[in-house]
């Protein structure tokens, strides 16, 4: 997942945000991007557009998260559902496992757990605010 460049989408009109200035930091949000643009269902959509403050725990502070993606799709029924998207590996949305020994790795990857986990909180409240779900796309999900 280390690959990241520009993403000229096909269907400009339906990108909320500057279509010009879209960033894919992944192969896998690139996957999404690609299904977003193409599917039929998808009405707008947009990546890292929406900002939503939260408090770290590591530093007690605010800061900024931009999820990965919103999208807004027109259900079978004519009415439409709106979601944030983050897309994480799997291993990531699970706190890692106790270790013995407080290796460096290990606690870097307890910070970035307990990190995200303020994020995806933080997310949870703005979607019930504003009708919209909040979903966490990982490996399985995207068939990868």
């Amino acid at each position: 997942m280390a690959y990241s460049g520009k993403y000229k989408p096909v269907n400009k009109r339906k990108y909320k945000g500057d279509w010009k200035n879209i960033v894919f930091r992944s192969l896998w949000e690139l996957k999404f991007m690609k299904m977003c643009d193409g599917d039929i269902k998808v009405v707008e959509w947009g990546s890292e557009e929406i900002i939503i403050p939260y408090i770290s725990p590591v530093d007690n502070r605010i800061h900024r998260y931009f999820p990965d993606f919103y999208v807004k799709t027109k259900l079978p029924n004519g009415k439409f559902k709106k979601y944030i998207i983050e897309i994480k590996p799997l291993k990531q949305t699970a706190p890692p496992k106790q270790q013995k020994r407080h290796t460096k790795k290990y606690l870097t990857e307890v910070k970035t757990y307990v990190i995200n986990e303020a994020k995806w909180t933080a997310a949870l409240h703005f979607c019930k605010r504003n009708d919209c779900e909040f979903k966490i796309l990982t490996e399985k999900e995207l068939n990868i």
